[in-house]
């Protein structure tokens, strides 16, 4: 399998998104923007059709869509976005634009396939350096701003309370989300992208109650749900997608079923 060079460089580009994905998703699931993630992977699939139809690399207009959006959310206040009613309707016309994109351009059957559900086998060299360096910016960025973003995701209050700037925390994190959309639309596609973004973190929750923990576990499992997805990939040629969000959906259900176990046992122990 290691053999073939498109492998390897799956291999490369995947994990290096999954630990992304992982470490993002922990802040995803606690500021409850599940729904953001979802938002950005149909502006992404527009911003992918827009580069398509004027001749740039499909990255470059799934970055420019993404971050307008983000910068435009950030403008109008994550709230106010999550209630207002017409968030149905802005996916819908990004789904509308992506597809009249299309329709203006000479490829569509095979780059929508690619898209929507995600190519990670056919990376290049070249996709594994951009993909590196974006993971790269957005890890360091992580880490720089790690202790503002825990206390402002996990306790907001408190945060207002000493003064942190809520408004740019906000504005920043979801600049770092539609950069790591923009990146694992191409392993899992933009229809299952929040689905790497957020069940491994919903999951590792389940398993452990520290921040760091949660961090770490939802790294690995999706790590390893891109691992398993890219080896059964391989030997059985179905979609890489189906088995990596089949295999985070498992660990998300064993997380639920070992978490009220752990709960029995500490009510068992009280009595």
């Amino acid at each position: 399998m290691f053999q073939y060079d498109f492998m390897q460089y799956a291999f490369i580009a995947g994990t290096l998104v999954a630990i992304m994905c992982g470490a993002i998703g922990v802040f995803v699931v606690a500021r409850s923007l599940s729904f953001v993630a979802h938002t950005f992977s149909h502006i992404g699939f527009a911003g992918a059709a827009f580069a398509v139809y004027v001749g740039i690399e499909p990255l470059g207009g799934l970055l420019l869509f993404t971050i307008a959006s983000a910068l435009g959310i950030g403008q109008m206040g994550v709230k106010m976005f999550r209630r207002d009613a017409s968030i149905s309707v802005i996916l819908s016309l990004f789904l509308g634009l992506g597809i009249l994109f299309l329709s203006l351009s000479n490829k569509q059957a095979n780059f929508t396939a690619s898209i929507l559900f995600g190519s990670v086998v056919g990376i290049n060299i070249q996709d594994v350096w951009q993909i590196v360096g974006l993971t790269i910016v957005v890890i360091l960025v992580l880490a720089v701003g790690y202790r503002w973003l825990k206390f402002d995701s996990f306790d907001q209050v408190g945060a207002e309370s000493a003064g942190l700037p809520i408004r740019w925390i906000s504005v920043g994190f979801l600049l770092l989300m539609s950069i790591s959309v923009s990146v694992a639309v191409q392993i899992v596609g933009a229809l299952l992208v929040f689905a790497l973004m957020t069940v491994p973190a919903a999951a590792a929750r389940c398993f452990t109650q520290s921040i760091f923990g949660m961090i770490l576990v939802s790294s690995i499992l999706a790590v390893l749900g891109v691992w398993f997805g890219l080896v059964m990939s391989y030997y059985t040629n179905a979609p890489v997608s189906f088995f990596i969000t089949s295999f985070e959906a498992l660990a998300y259900f064993i997380g639920i079923v070992y978490q009220r176990l752990v709960n029995r046992y500490r009510v068992a122990q009280l009595n």
